[in-house]
């Protein structure tokens, strides 16, 4: 697998913290860096066989065609590049025009993230979206107009101004078009993102969780009704229409981050790229990778086996936390689940499985966090 993480926006949405920057002016430089560190990191990854490729960021679909054909291009120079590999293109829907969109039916691309999050005028000024709600609508068409069926679409639920009415019609709009698989969250407010100076300084309310969990329960009864499975929790699909490349992470299957403040996995590691543009280009420009590194301890990666199997619908395996981390942490595992699975909100599969049900959905992170173990 594959990540490019592409650090360009138009402007910077109230709630989000991811790194990138308004201004183009070193574009091209950058692009130059993204093919330079694919061959300064083509070792990383044993597995020469890339089976996805997901441009995100930023805004990827800020991009020309001619730009990521060429990024897919130097991949396949040090990989090959699997026949049906998935190549997702995030993308906001006022980038979607009718030109760019036939213009990426040109490249390899095959697979849209569409940055929907609503259908709803005022929600989308409330977030400060580039796009408005016609452009929302239209680029699901458009895309669709020109032949690509693997499109998924983000929504964001728990803010104060989705009302439930608001919220099953943004989810039914979605279900009406056909959309394949659907991405959810809740809003989150971190740190340093203007929604969290906006609700210290009283000009907005605060997130409500009440509200949060109250939606999420209206999303999976909705697209469970349209013949959605919950295969992740915030992650939605038709039959085989689950995201190679997100389902590949959640599995823990190696992966190679490229750009600024991009992540990268080998199984026993952990790197992350520096998270300032000019840093990360001048360090590639010198042929030293502007990384840090973090070697995971036998418990990051038991307990990052849990974190990940556990949001999915498969759950985590019990018969692989024994050969793979050994019988005394799967007596852990079994001893700190037992009042969950007591309550409801866990259960064993006859296949030998944990997973969540859908009362234990609501509680994830926190059941995730209780049964992780610490090294003492």
């Amino acid at each position: 697998m594959i990540y490019f993480h592409i650090p360009f926006c138009k402007q910077a949405c109230h709630y989000c913290d991811f790194h990138f920057s308004t201004s183009l002016k070193y574009k091209a430089e950058m692009l130059d860096a993204l093919q330079q560190e694919i061959t300064l990191r083509a070792a990383y990854l044993e597995e020469k066989t890339i089976h996805s490729i997901y441009f995100g960021g930023g805004t990827p679909s800020i991009l020309e065609a001619s730009e990521i054909e060429q990024l897919i291009g130097t991949v396949a120079k040090h990989f090959d590049i699997a026949q049906g590999a998935e190549i997702t293109l995030e993308a906001n829907p006022d980038d979607l025009t009718v030109t760019k969109v036939r213009d990426l039916r040109s490249t390899p691309v095959n697979r849209f993230s569409i940055g929907i999050q609503s259908f709803f005028e005022e929600d989308l000024r409330w977030m400060n979206r580039a796009h408005n709600a016609s452009e929302a609508e239209a680029s699901i068409k458009r895309v669709q107009d020109a032949g690509f069926e693997n499109i998924t679409c983000d929504l964001i639920y728990g803010y104060p101004l989705l009302t439930d009415e608001k919220w099953t019609s943004n989810i039914a709009q979605l279900t009406d078009n056909q959309i394949p698989h659907i991405s959810s969250y809740a809003m989150t407010v971190e740190q340093r993102t203007a929604l969290n100076h906006m609700i210290s300084k009283g000009k907005t309310s605060a997130m409500n969780e009440e509200q949060s969990a109250a939606q999420f329960e209206i999303l999976m009864q909705e697209l469970r009704a349209h013949g959605y499975e919950h295969y992740e929790i915030s992650n939605f699909a038709k039959s085989n229409h689950y995201a190679k490349h997100n389902t590949n992470y959640w599995k823990g299957q190696p992966y190679l981050g490229i750009g600024p403040s991009a992540h990268s996995f080998n199984a026993t590691s952990r790197s992350w790229n520096i998270a300032n543009n000019a840093l990360y280009m001048a360090g590639i420009q010198k042929k030293e990778l502007p990384l840090e590194t973090e070697i995971l301890s036998f418990a990051d990666r038991f307990n990052e086996y849990v974190m990940t199997s556990l949001r999915t619908m498969w759950g985590i395996n019990l018969k692989k936390v024994e050969s793979d981390f050994g019988p005394d942490l799967l007596k852990h595992l079994l001893h700190e689940s037992g009042d969950y699975l007591e309550q409801g909100a866990i259960e064993r599969t006859p296949e030998n499985f944990l997973r969540l049900t859908l009362q234990g959905k609501l509680l994830a992170d926190r059941i995730a966090s209780d049964i992780f173990w610490v090294e003492e």
